[in-house]
């Protein structure tokens, strides 16, 4: 995964715990020697999926639980961190943003040649809600998904509700989750 994953994990230690656990979380997963991670470098998935491991037995967290949140957190990272006009470009809505995760990731991986972006199809199945079948390459990040929903969900203000109807780790072929949203604006106006 390129470095802008795992400053974007410290970032996210060092403001919800402070710089003292995660210096704890980095030593614990063997990487007490970098002092940094360079954001367009790529790193192997292994410093990720470690990074992760040892936040949870420091944090005395489940997985399911860090990876949803980082997946929350993402959404405003990386609009913090100048990619904002690209997410703009993606929709200005949540199910508009979702059909366009694909899209997006093509789009970036214009910067990040070695990128290996899941892949999104999206199913409308009423009004206002969806279908979203997630596959990747990589084992584990369902929870994240998840997370990245729910940002986006305040990124538009929108209210979701996400439950996971087939899960990769459990033999599915792919994960599924189930959106339903209701815009907040809409709600006011009832």
């Amino acid at each position: 995964m390129y470095g802008l994953v795992n400053k974007a994990i410290q970032d996210m230690i060092c403001e919800c715990h402070g710089e003292k656990i995660w210096e704890i979380i980095k030593s614990k997963a063997g990487y007490e020697d970098i002092d940094f991670f360079i954001g367009m470098d790529g790193y192997p998935d292994e410093v990720t999926y470690s990074l992760v491991a040892a936040a949870c037995d420091v944090l005395n967290m489940p997985a399911p639980e860090i990876l949803q949140a980082f997946g929350e957190y993402w959404v405003n990272y990386t609009a913090k961190e100048g990619y904002g006009d690209l997410l703009d470009s993606a929709g200005n809505s949540l199910p508009q943003f979702v059909e366009n995760l694909d899209n997006l990731h093509a789009r970036v991986g214009l910067s990040f040649s070695q990128l290996r972006p899941p892949s999104f199809e999206c199913e409308h199945t009423s009004e206002q809600s969806l279908d979203l079948h997630y596959q990747s390459t990589r084992q584990g990040l369902a929870p994240m998904v998840i997370g990245l929903l729910h940002g986006l969900g305040k990124r538009f203000h929108t209210k979701v509700d996400i439950t996971q109807k087939s899960f990769r780790d459990q033999g599915d072929s792919q994960d599924t989750f189930t959106i339903k949203y209701t815009d907040s604006d809409s709600d006011d106006q009832e």
